[in-house]
């Protein structure tokens, strides 16, 4: 699994069908590393089983899972 703030990774699994084992997406207005924990946490929390092999691009507000 992944964890980055890098946009190119979406580019790789959608236009070019990269295959991953999941990435997850930190679309986030507030950079700080607390920030970033916490979103992770939620993430984590209440959507581990469903994350391998899945893009996910999470925000404070939102965690939007896809193929």
């Amino acid at each position: 699994m992944l964890i980055t703030n890098d946009k190119d990774f979406g580019e790789l699994v959608y236009r070019e069908r990269a295959v991953h084992a999941g990435v997850i997406l930190l679309r986030l207005q507030n950079e700080r590393r607390t920030n970033k924990i916490a979103v992770l946490e939620k993430v984590l929390a209440n959507h581990g089983e469903r994350l391998p092999g899945r893009f996910v691009v999470a925000t404070e507000e939102r965690i939007r899972i896809s193929w």
